[in-house]
């Protein structure tokens, strides 16, 4: 089969790799209709966060059961699927505490990472880590479920209450996915964004957005408040805890969400004691707020409002702009900026040139045959 393989900082190739097939009783084989592009893939290839070379990369995936072992008891051959690529053993202390998120046996298991990923034709997944997409739900909103646990998790951290005022620095996906998931209990969300095409998505999206290109993201925002800081923020950039704990209230709390190896910054303990401030990171999502993000895309995927020019668009449908084949994967790297290390990070407020994006959510498509309305393979 064909898989898009890491090779090292800048690169990645097509390669023919042995075609996915069971091991053992419980596992189930999956024919890949797409993945979404995450952060974190790029970050990985731009030689930000580390991955094992030779890995196939990917993990937002969607697709088709195709073969199960014989102890599988809850997806059948032709059901739907979406992975969970955070994958745990278990049985070690912190599994045992429902702390799954946490499992000391990490080593190998990072779908994408160090454990071969969903950019190819096929993946064998364990029958746990692998749920029923609900019905009538489309391709397009089912390939977010993974990102949205993600967001779910950092939310969940950060107790947003209704009167909280939460800023979320970043529009991109997750950003975007943070602060419709924020917004369902917030009193306000506000979302910061240096980049003009992400702008006038989130435009289309939240009443408060706000332009921080060529300026300090926490001077703008407050300003853009009328002086108020918020009590909440989100950084989804991976680059952004400096202007976090500038803009953040006194008792406020800061969640860093973005990831970013080659980013760091001095920070006196005094910050946070003198001002109450906590700041939360929240590590991947546990094993059971997976389903949660699965029901979250069923009602987040039916139509909200229209979209421009034309009918009802289901809103997680919206995030998803851009969709390539994978033979085409640079060009789909390319709409997020590309693959050219940026000085000063994407956005977060670094003295450097930020990257450009032509996209939001980009989808490298695994599967090639014919597809209906809803995305899905027609014979799915």
């Amino acid at each position: 089969m064909h898989a898009l393989v890491y090779l090292g900082p800048g690169i990645a190739e097509l390669q023919d790799r042995p075609a996915a097939q069971l091991v053992n009783d419980d596992d189930v084989l999956v024919e890949v209709v797409g993945t979404g592009i995450c952060g974190t893939d790029r970050k990985i290839l731009l030689g930000r966060f580390p991955a094992l070379p030779g890995v196939v990369l990917g993990h937002e995936s969607v697709g088709v059961v195709r073969e199960t072992g014989p102890q599988v008891r809850s997806v059948e051959v032709g059901d739907r699927v979406v992975v969970n690529p955070t994958l745990y053993c278990g049985w070690c202390v912190p599994c045992r505490r429902g702390a799954t998120n946490f499992c000391r046996h990490k080593a190998g298991t990072e779908v994408g990472v160090d454990r071969d990923g969903t950019y190819a034709e096929a993946v064998t997944l364990p029958e746990r880590f692998v749920e029923r997409v609900p019905a009538g739900l489309s391709f397009r909103s089912a390939v977010l479920i993974e990102p949205l646990a993600c967001v779910l998790n950092n939310v969940e951290a950060a107790s947003v209450t209704f009167d909280d005022t939460v800023v979320v620095l970043g529009a991109g996906p997750i950003g975007m996915l943070t602060a419709l998931v924020a917004a369902r209990q917030a009193r306000r969300v506000t979302v910061a964004e240096p980049d003009g095409y992400r702008l006038e998505r989130a435009g289309e999206q939240f009443a408060h957005v706000v332009d921080v290109a060529g300026t300090d993201p926490a001077e703008a925002v407050v300003k853009a408040s009328g002086g108020e800081r918020p009590s909440v923020v989100f950084d989804t950039t991976g680059t952004g805890l400096d202007a976090s704990l500038r803009l953040i209230d006194d008792g406020g709390r800061v969640v860093v969400m973005g990831f970013d190896d080659s980013y760091s910054m001095p920070l006196r303990p005094l910050q946070l004691t003198n001002r109450g401030i906590r700041l939360i990171g929240a590590g991947d999502y546990r094993a059971d707020i997976f389903p949660v993000a699965v029901d979250l895309a069923a009602e987040l995927g039916g139509p909200q409002r229209p979209g421009p020019g034309s009918g009802p668009v289901p809103v997680l449908e919206r995030l998803v702009t851009h969709e390539f084949p994978l033979d085409r994967y640079a060009e789909a790297f390319t709409a997020l900026g590309g693959l050219t290390r940026e000085v000063g990070g994407d956005g977060g407020g670094g003295s450097g040139r930020p990257p450009r994006y032509d996209a939001l959510k980009v989808v490298i498509r695994s599967h090639s045959g014919p597809v209906g309305a809803d995305g899905w393979p027609v014979d799915a």
